[in-house]
This record gives C-alpha cells, sequence and structure tokens, in this order.
C-alpha cells in the first residue's frame, strides 16, 4: 500500500488526502492548527463562495495567472463535478448573481464539514497539531517530512499549505520554503484579491458606505486604463474594497509594485445616464427643488452619507440654494459624478489579502498529475501554486481541481 502524506488542512489538502486514500493509500493529512480548513470557514464572509457556474473559456478567464496550467485538473475535476460532490454528501448548492456558486445553506462551516467527514470516511487519518519542520530528501526522491517529533516515511507528499493571506488561519508561507529547498523558483509571493489605500484622507467620512451598480476605471501614470469593472464596491477606513475593487486590485497591484506610481481610480457614480443625460437630470432636480438649499436637494440622487463630499470636492456653497447654482457650478457637479477620481498608493498587506499571487512556478510542475518536474513523489496542489484568479468562486475550484489531481496521481506513484 502507497503511503501519503499530505501537508495543509485547506480545501486543497483535505480533497487531495480523501482522494488519495480512495485511491487505496495510507494517507496523513498534517495540520498545524488544531482544526482543518480554518481560511475555508471565513471565505465569502462566512457563506463561503465555491465556485463560478460559467463555462469552458468564460471559466478560464477566470484566471488572472496561469490559467492555462489548470486546463487538465479542470478537465479531471471541474466546476460541475464539485457541485456533484457536495450534493452527494448532503449539501445542494446555488447560483447567485455574476454566476457565484454558494452551499444553499449559506454557511461555509457545512462545507468544511463535509470536507472532514470525507477525510474520515476515506480512512484519512487527520492529525492536527502536527507542523511539517522541512520535507524529508534521499538522492533526488522524496522520503517523507520532518516533524517536531522526527521523520515520517511515505512515498509521496502533497504540499498544500496554502499561501501567505490570512496567516493566522495556518497560511504563512511554509511551503513556499519547503519547495525552495527542493529546488523550486518560487514566484514571488504579493497581494492577489486585496483591498486598495487610497491618498485622500477623507475617504474615512464614507466608511461603511457601499455603491452598487458604479463603473470603476484605473489608470497608469501615462494614462493607459488598467481595467475596468462594473457593479458593487465598498468605502473603507484606509480606501476602497467590495467586489469589484478586490477584482481589479490583483492588476492594480502588480502596475503599483513594478512602476511605484500611484494609481488613478476614476468612479461613474451614474453609468446608466451619459454625460447630456445626467446633465438634464440635474436641471430638472435643480429645478424641482429651486427653493432649497443646495445640501437639501440632493437625496435622491446620492447616498445620504456621500453628499456632504461631494459638496465640498464641488466647492459649491453648501447654503446656495438650487436656483442660484450657476452652468458652471452645475457641469463641476456634472463631472464629479461621472468622474469621481481617487488615488491608489498601494495595496492593503498581504496578510490581508483574500489570495496570494505568486508561488511555486508552474513550469517546474506537471499540469496533469500535479507532480514536482524537479523531484519525484513531490506534489502541489492549491494556492502554493502560482495560479490565481479573480472573484467569484475561481480560486476556491483552482484549490479542489488541483487537490483531486495531486491525490490521484500520489496515490497511484
Amino acid at each position: 500500500m502507497k503511503k501519503v502524506i499530505v501537508a495543509g488542512g485547506g480545501p486543497a489538502g483535505m480533497m487531495a488526502a480523501a482522494v488519495a486514500a480512495r485511491q487505496g493509500a495510507n494517507v496523513d493529512l498534517l495540520e498545524k492548527k488544531d482544526a482543518v480548513g480554518k481560511k475555508l470557514a471565513i471565505t465569502g464572509k462566512g457563506r463561503c463562495n465555491l465556485t463560478s457556474a460559467a463555462e469552458n473559456d468564460r471559466f478560464m478567464a477566470g484566471y488572472a495567472c496561469n490559467g492555462r496550467f489548470l486546463f487538465s485538473a479542470l478537465n479531471d475535476f471541474s466546476n460541475h463535478d464539485l457541485i456533484e460532490f457536495f450534493a452527494a454528501h448532503g449539501l445542494q448548492c446555488k447560483v447567485e448573481r455574476g454566476q457565484r456558486v454558494f452551499p444553499q445553506s449559506d454557511q461555509a462551516m457545512d462545507v468544511v464539514n463535509i470536507l472532514h467527514q470525507n477525510l474520515i470516511s476515506s480512512g484519512v487519518k487527520v492529525k492536527k497539531n502536527m507542523p511539517v519542520k522541512a520535507l524529508y530528501i534521499e538522492h533526488n526522491t522524496i522520503k517523507g517530512i520532518e516533524t517536531e517529533k522526527g521523520k515520517l516515511h511515505s512515498d509521496a507528499v502533497i504540499i498544500a499549505t496554502g499561501g501567505m493571506s490570512y496567516p493566522g488561519t495556518g497560511s504563512t508561507g511554509d511551503g513556499y520554503r519547503w519547495a525552495k529547498a527542493a529546488g523550486h523558483h518560487i514566484i514571488n509571493p504579493r497581494p492577489g484579491l486585496v483591498p486598495l489605500v487610497t491618498e485622500e484622507s477623507w475617504v474615512k467620512e464614507l466608511q461603511g458606505l457601499s455603491l452598487k451598480n458604479v463603473r470603476v476605471s484605473s489608470y497608469r501614470a501615462d494614462g493607459k486604463k488598467i481595467n475596468e469593472e462594473f457593479g458593487e464596491m465598498l468605502f473603507t477606513h484606509f480606501g476602497v474594497s467590495g467586489p469589484i475593487i478586490l477584482s481589479m486590485s490583483r492588476d492594480i497591484g502588480e502596475y503599483l509594485f513594478s512602476a511605484q506610481h500611484k494609481v488613478k481610480l476614476v468612479l461613474d457614480l451614474k453609468p446608466a445616464l451619459d454625460d447630456q443625460q445626467l446633465d438634464q437630470r440635474l436641471q430638472r432636480d435643480l429645478a424641482k427643488y429651486a427653493r432649497r438649499q443646495f445640501k437639501n436637494a440632493l437625496d435622491e440622487l446620492l447616498p445620504r452619507k456621500f453628499i456632504p463630499v461631494i459638496i465640498n470636492l464641488s466647492k459649491i456653497d453648501p447654503d446656495k440654494e438650487c436656483h442660484q447654482v450657476t452652468r458652471d457650478e452645475r457641469k463641476k457637479l456634472l463631472h464629479l459624478l461621472k468622474y469621481f477620481e481617487l488615488s491608489i498608493v498601494k495595496t492593503r498587506p498581504l496578510a490581508e489579502a483574500i489570495v496570494t499571487a505568486g508561488g511555486v512556478d508552474v513550469k517546474e510542475v506537471n499540469p496533469r498529475t500535479m507532480e514536482s518536474r524537479l523531484l519525484k513523489g513531490l506534489f502541489f496542489a492549491g494556492e502554493i501554486l502560482d495560479v490565481d484568479g479573480y472573484t467569484g468562486g475561481f480560486n476556491l475550484q483552482a484549490a479542489f481541481s488541483t487537490g483531486f489531481v495531486a491525490g490521484k496521481n500520489a496515490a497511484l506513484l
């Protein structure tokens, strides 16, 4: 019977361990924390966006980096296979806006519990509070791992330790160190999906304000557009976050890191109206509330929390009656509503990122098996690989799919 050790009890590790065990291997899953699935339990604000319901090429477009590496893995264990897996274990899924797939229960812990139960029923020995110190390698072949209690021998080792985001859940980059010691090249780990920090300190006045149905564009210092998204965003005490900001953050972060220049963020607060239509709307509103003070005439146009900021930036006297607002002032207001600018100076730290970009260079990993091309018997699965996706369930699907492939092939060595 083949002996397989899986390091890391996240989604990739749990899937890999159970699949290897069901293939007939004797499997130990080592988790350094006191429970498996700690990061998984808090994903999607505790609801767990498992995967995306997108099909084929549209699914592959959900990956910002090295999506093509996943082609075989996604073919072996697709989003449909994942949904069927959970259904077979009693957890139905639902599809929400943006093709996002969630458990019907809206409880991430239901996902964790099913994966944990699957480990037990598959015969996996789950060893918690068991940190790995290093890989045990002899004659360029994996022989097992080293723990504080000594060496554990195995025919294969699957590293599924995640990236470096949310380190409190156990993702502290240990696997990068082991992979590097085994000769692998590590692409610089950096924030993937992460909130952005603005130069403007007044954003803290908007903390907690969520804007829906806005269009946000980002621009380099030379004026070239980086990316653009439509949907929901959120103001924080340090800057901006929310679904579309997180989706845009990877490419923005890449530019910030490489160019060392600020990024201009432009918000279209009224994307359903072009400039002419919005100007007509403003004229109607100002006429409708002709005798009101300007500060009391914007409730139908903007969220209440946003009004003081817009008034301040427009430089229109808040006590001026609406019929006194000049054409130039109206044009300034229109420009703010269609081209509201923020300066992005940096991302939040990697520890606060939802996912880590970078990791083990996929050129050194066989995409059909997830086995190292450098060291026989060593496999990788999940976020430790240099593969990352946008928001919408793509990163978890990559973890489950690569875990499935790694577990299947590690058991066949």
